[in-house]
């Protein structure tokens, strides 16, 4: 200890360097806590099980010659146009497995920060609360990208690949744009949906049981104002029944439902902005002032 008060303490003078993607170790650590979950790395490779169905979908369609005990009928089935595309990215079962992926992987993205009191150490750091959503955000978008938006520009690319021309290209070259947006679309419902679930409850099994019944509760809720009023604005009570919507809007296909595409639009982009302004305040309550 004398050698210590002889000595005393050095200052630092270097300096700090500004990071471009302060966020990025935070995605990066939710993405790696993510598959090291029990039964996260099964589920994942079973989320695309739908993507090799299409796949195998796009080859018999290129080649019906050599598969003719489907040839009956196949042609229809099998007929590779923006609609087939927009059915693969409004599937159920992908938005289930987004679910349930996130249940496992995204439910504690805020809520395990909430619980064990981390959120404060964040803020501590030269950090603001932008770059804590930012790299929540992160590892959503991740997930429902490597979901939706790599398989659907694969399938395409497979597409042009079997058929040996640009053709399919030249007849619709705006579906790279309808692919494009359309998963950015996604990527940000989601990620809106789970951060604000994973922000109401510092318990994850709370904010799964949350994200689930949220989810389809607003599907039982259209289908229940259905049958009262019979009218199809309903559909603007269903998450789901909103991106299929829209989904249909931006690969220019016929809407399921006879409502304007634009309110489903409307409804998802005000839930989003809603979403963000309560994760924020939930935020402002802990954050550091500096």
């Amino acid at each position: 200890m004398a050698e210590v008060r002889e000595k005393g303490y050095h200052h630092w003078n270097g300096q700090l360097k500004e990071r471009y993607w302060p966020f990025w170790p935070i995605t990066r650590t939710g993405i790696k806590l993510a598959f090291q979950r029990k039964r996260f790395k099964f589920l994942f490779a079973c989320s695309f099980i739908p993507a090799i169905s299409f796949a195998v979908g796009i080859y018999i369609s290129e080649r019906l010659e050599d598969f003719k005990f489907m040839a009956q009928g196949a042609e229809r089935a099998l007929q590779v146009n923006p609609n087939f595309f927009k059915t693969y990215l409004t599937m159920d079962f992908i938005y289930f497995m987004i679910l349930l992926l996130m249940a496992l992987g995204g439910a504690g993205l805020i809520a395990d920060d909430f619980r064990h009191k981390a959120v404060q150490l964040y803020f501590a750091r030269p950090l603001t609360a932008t770059d804590y959503l930012l790299g929540k955000a992160g590892v959503v978008v991740f997930f429902v990208g490597i979901l939706t938006f790599l398989p659907a520009v694969v399938l395409l690319l497979l597409k042009l690949l079997f058929s040996g021309s640009f053709r399919f290209f030249l007849d619709y070259p705006w579906l790279i744009l309808s692919v494009i947006f359309f998963s950015a679309f996604l990527m940000v419902v989601f990620t809106a949906f789970v951060l604000l679930a994973s922000s109401l409850s510092k318990n994850r099994n709370y904010v799964i049981a949350i994200m689930f019944a949220a989810y389809y509760l607003s599907e039982i809720t259209r289908g229940i104002f259905y049958l009262i009023f019979r009218t199809p604005y309903s559909a603007l009570l269903s998450l789901p029944a909103n991106l299929q919507q829209v989904g249909a809007a931006f690969f220019r296909v016929k809407t399921p439902y006879a409502i304007p595409w634009f309110l489903s639009l409307t409804v998802l982009s005000l839930f989003c902005f809603l979403a963000y302004l309560l994760i924020k305040r939930k935020l402002r309550g802990v954050e550091v002032i500096k």
